[in-house]
């Protein structure tokens, strides 16, 4: 029988989510302001990076989770979990903006278009930035549903391209462990998607 929280339940579940995904900034910020840290800047960076893939992954793995488990509460987490995913990867950009470059645009372009790794995440993020500000259900009812679900399938291209900029990242030091454990639970999650369109499309 599938899990069938009621409304309360369900604001007890999104509240302990929510709190969860504040634990590792809040880690973060307390190691550094503690001193614990030899390289604060670098581990800030990767923390934020790799935080932004994990809620990448738990995005991407509600719909999953939902037709298997049947449980459909699991799609009111849907939107927390992407907005998290922007949080973290807007922090990440900001060390990257503040800490490399102090703020200046200029410098910080000719980095973007120097190095690739850099390009790929660029533009990842600032993909992200339209799916951000149309998460709301005003967005939604201005937008309409079929162009708002079409603008937010701009997480299919997303989630290659934050990949790439992870390899391309780790690659300098031919570490290729977390992009590869990644870039597989990513496959994963959106190759179920192609077999069930197209389970659909053969039906129809």
């Amino acid at each position: 029988m599938a899990f069938a929280p009621s409304a309360r339940q369900v604001g007890w579940i999104k509240g302990a989510v929510f709190a969860l995904a504040l634990v590792p900034l809040l880690r973060m910020v307390y190691l550094t302001l503690t001193g614990q840290l030899v390289e604060p800047l670098e581990f800030i960076t990767r923390g934020t990076g790799d935080w932004t893939l994990y809620f990448l992954c738990f995005t991407l793995a509600v719909t999953p989770l939902r037709r298997l488990s049947k449980w459909n509460w699991l799609l009111k987490l849907r939107r927390m979990l992407g907005l998290y995913m922007f949080f973290y990867g807007f922090l990440h950009f900001m060390t990257f903006l503040w800490f490399d470059h102090f703020f200046d645009l200029r410098e910080m372009w000719k980095d973007v278009l120097k190095r690739p790794f850099i390009t790929v995440g660029f533009i990842a993020f600032v993909l992200l930035i339209p799916l951000a500000v149309t998460s709301t259900n005003a967005m939604v009812k201005r937008l309409g549903g079929k162009r708002w679900q079409w603008l937010h399938r701009l997480i299919y291209v997303i989630a290659p391209l934050a990949i790439l900029h992870f390899w391309w990242m780790k690659a300098g030091k031919h570490n290729f462990t977390q992009p590869i454990i990644f870039g597989t639970i990513l496959g994963i999650l959106l190759l179920m998607r192609v077999y069930w369109w197209r389970k659909k499309a053969a039906a129809a």
